[in-house]
């Protein structure tokens, strides 16, 4: 596999273990994804050709056709769960973006599960490492081939195997947990639409300088362009463990932020600046089906629009480092059960089950 590797504590960037670094983007791409449904709900009151061309925009793809009905049952409590992928696709204007090869395969290198409560009025944000050994499912892709069951893999191979249907079905049966709604961003997008947001303002509690995702800031507050924001969300040798659930930690703290900027941009003044932000959020996604028109966003959008930062808890999945590999880490089961069962009844995470696990050491770096 050619994902990065996650090394152990007292293992500064995994010197020795871990492989060539990856071009510059394929990291924590998945905030677009919540920015894009609250410019969405701006933009969804356009009508004629500027409604046509957002609806163009935005690709779908039918999860629920190929899962069919062996899936976890829907809870009907007022709640809901996102999948929401970053993926490391090398094609189209990413290759010219990220460098690389485009070998017509992609990888889902960050993902969250986001657990929208009943009202609402605050969510959860749950990071899975990609570097968690797992039992993937006998899936079905969504163009219909049927993958086999595989024992001990890396969790971002499902979407390698069978794409977005396939990362779903792994998902729901790692966590028992239906996923509602799939969405799935295109970093290129990402970096023009924190440019047109006009930059993300964060603060850095120590200096971050990482030659591999080309990025130098020192200690203090700086308004990132989108290039800096992309440097940011993927690097891991400039800060903490040099691993990969510190840069989890870094793209927490950064969704935060970026949260904040949507809310502070008057683009209502602006009907250009509305359709500028409207026309790259909605270029930047792939949905679910049920989420493929504007219509069906602005209506999604519009039970996230109220959630603010402050209302924003931020997990990664207890895991700790795999003592057979050091590059790989293994769930905490009993850890992972107590979240999934809070999410699944539309309670708090409690804090025991987000208690001595593996860490990435960068928790606090950054803020906003």
């Amino acid at each position: 596999m050619s994902a990065e590797s996650t090394p152990p504590p007292g293992i500064p960037g995994g010197k020795g273990r871990r492989r060539k670094p990856r071009s510059k983007g394929r990291k924590g791409l998945i905030v677009t994804a919540w920015v894009a449904a609250g410019i969405v709900v701006l933009g969804g009151t356009g009508a004629g050709y500027l409604y046509f061309k957002l609806n163009g925009n935005i690709k779908s793809v039918d999860i629920d056709q190929a899962l069919g009905s062996a899936r976890p049952t829907k809870v009907d409590n007022g709640s809901e769960n996102i999948l929401v992928l970053g993926s490391d696709s090398r094609s189209g204007s990413n290759k010219q973006l990220g460098g690389g090869t485009d070998d017509g395969s992609a990888r889902s290198d960050t993902a969250m599960i986001i657990h929208v409560y009943e009202g609402h009025k605050k969510a959860t944000v749950v990071s899975v490492p990609r570097d968690t050994l797992i039992d993937r499912p006998e899936c079905t892709g969504t163009d219909g081939e049927k993958h086999d069951a595989a024992t001990d893999v890396m969790f971002n191979s499902a979407y390698t195997t069978g794409g977005a249907a396939c990362a779903v079905k792994t998902v729901e049966s790692m966590t028992g947990i239906r996923m509602d709604h799939y969405l799935e961003v295109d970093f290129s997008g990402f970096e023009r639409l924190v440019d047109e947001l006009g930059g993300v303002t964060v603060t850095t509690t120590k200096a971050i300088k990482d030659s591999d995702s080309h990025l130098n800031l020192k200690a203090g507050t700086h308004k990132l362009t989108g290039e800096q924001s992309l440097g940011l969300v993927r690097t891991r040798h400039g800060v903490g463990d040099g691993s990969d659930l510190g840069r989890i930690q870094l793209q927490q703290a950064f969704i935060k932020a970026l949260v904040k900027q949507v809310k502070s941009v008057g683009v209502l003044t602006s009907p250009k600046k509305l359709y500028d932000l409207a026309n790259t959020a909605t270029k930047a996604v792939t949905t679910d089906s049920d989420l493929g028109s504007v219509n069906s966003l602005v209506s999604f959008a519009s039970g996230l629009k109220g959630i603010s930062p402050a209302n924003m808890t931020m997990v990664t999945m207890p895991v700790r480092y795999d003592p057979a590999n050091p590059n790989r880490v293994i769930v905490e089961e009993a850890k992972a059960q107590q979240i999934w069962t809070a999410l699944e009844n539309d309670r708090a995470i409690p804090k025991s089950a987000t208690e001595g696990n593996a860490t990435g050491q960068a928790k606090g770096v950054v803020t906003s």
